[in-house]
């Protein structure tokens, strides 16, 4: 199961350090094209909704690495999958339901990482 952990946890927290990563740094016009929901949230919750997601890849990877607090692992699991669940209801909000996909399968894999973390952090 650490392994297991450990693959999904890493895969997830490269996806977040990129995505999050460009939403914090790039205008929302450099955005726009891979992300068209960005023209209808302001841009401060977009930068929040970022920095959570670096966050959330620190958290799913530090905390076990050092043994320090590694139930923040499970917090930053479960965090990750509300954005997933807010990205989902952005995307239905807006008739995108072709684009949830991505979505769905990234709440899978929070999902999982928190299951996985709950057997043996």
């Amino acid at each position: 199961m650490e392994i297991s952990y450990w693959i999904v946890a890493a895969l997830l927290a490269v996806f977040y350090l990129y995505a999050g990563g460009k939403k914090v740094i790039q205008s929302q016009e450099r955005l726009q094209p891979m992300m068209g929901w960005v023209d209808t949230v302001p841009m401060p919750l977009v930068r929040v909704i970022g920095v959570l997601e670096v966050l959330g890849a620190v958290g799913l990877i530090l905390p076990p690495l050092t043994g320090i607090a590694s139930w923040l692992a499970i917090a930053a699991a479960i965090g990750l999958v509300l954005i997933q669940i807010g990205g989902i209801t952005v995307h239905l909000s807006r008739g995108e339901v072709r684009q949830i996909g991505l979505n769905i399968a990234l709440l899978a894999a929070a999902a999982a990482t928190a299951w996985l973390g709950t057997t043996w952090l």
